[in-house]
């Protein structure tokens, strides 16, 4: 674990510093509060500090509330040293935003056993952010395939849409659906269909381009949102993902699959509403399967926008 040390005091730099490297942490040093601050702010900075109250220019209690200003995203735990006794003292620097308190002259171990509970702290941090990130990715993402789901999807399109309202700028979205795909499940199994599943998310993944979104819209139907992108482009698009679907078959544990994919493109205007754009799509989509699947079929202007 790595650690701060922010003391203005060389000879108590010092001791401390080799105090702690022989408890095997890592340590980086401040000589003031400036400097630490700067320290915390660099990445992979340290998670635990042992700060000095009175420093020069910038003091420990000064750090504490601005650390804390910055949120629970990067918490550092706080270890607050200093000679001043009064109880006062002592509620002034933990409500600044001190996690704990030590007085000088401190002894040795109490300040091991102060380290130890606050080592316990930071990895429990860091335990809790991790399960909130799990979540947040099982909330927006299709768990299958990696891709954002329904929900994660509507919400891109939704920012893309004001933003395009914004800017002025046209964003189109590709409706695309695996021709077939019932068939494949009662030929081969739900396996093989999970299996096509994945491989065709991973293939249209990498055909997109890296600012443009794409979800698993709802069973084998995916949605992908092109911002800044008008018709010409959105059909180029659809054309890469239709095409990296059926330029060779996907490997299944049950079969080698030959599968296609069927798309509808809607572009729209800035002002646009999600669901007449939505809907454009959709039924762009639906004439590609009546006309023979393994195609690509736009929206009409006045299907996209709804007039």
């Amino acid at each position: 674990m790595k650690v701060l040390i922010a003391e203005d005091d060389a000879v108590s730099r010092r001791i401390l510093e080799v105090f702690l490297e022989r408890l095997g942490y890592e340590v980086v040093v401040a000589t003031n509060g400036a400097e630490a601050l700067d320290v915390l702010q660099r990445p992979a900075a340290p998670r635990m500090v042992i700060l000095d109250w009175m420093m020069p220019g910038t003091d420990g209690l000064e750090v504490c509330r601005q650390l804390r200003r910055r949120g629970p995203e990067s918490y550092v735990y706080i270890l607050l040293v200093t000679a001043k006794t009064q109880q006062q003292d002592i509620i002034d620097g933990l409500e600044g935003g001190a996690d704990d308190y030590l007085t000088k002259p401190y002894n040795i171990h109490e300040l091991k056993a102060r380290l130890r509970a606050g080592l316990r702290v930071v990895e429990l941090q860091a335990q809790l952010m991790e399960a909130r990130d799990g979540f947040q990715f099982q909330a927006t993402h299709d768990l299958l395939t990696g891709l954002l789901n329904r929900h994660g999807i509507l919400e891109r399109l939704d920012a893309e849409l004001a933003r395009a309202g914004r800017d002025q700028k046209p964003v189109s979205i590709v409706m695309a659906d695996l021709d077939h795909f019932k068939k494949i499940n009662d030929a081969h199994g739900h396996l093989a269909g999970d299996a096509v599943l994945r491989e065709a998310a991973s293939r249209m993944r990498s055909a997109v381009r890296v600012y443009d979104d794409i979800g698993r819209y709802g069973g084998e139907e995916f949605l992908v949102v092109l911002p800044g992108c008008a018709e010409e482009g959105a059909l180029q698009q659809a054309e890469r993902l239709r095409a990296c679907i059926s330029e060779s078959p996907i490997v299944t544990p049950e079969a080698l699959l030959a599968v296609t994919l069927s798309l509808g493109v809607a572009c729209g205007v800035p002002g646009q509403d999600q669901r007449s754009l939505l809907l454009a799509a959709d039924e762009a989509l639906y004439r590609a399967k009546r006309n023979g699947r393994d195609r690509i079929e736009a929206a009409a202007f006045s299907e996209s926008t709804g007039s």
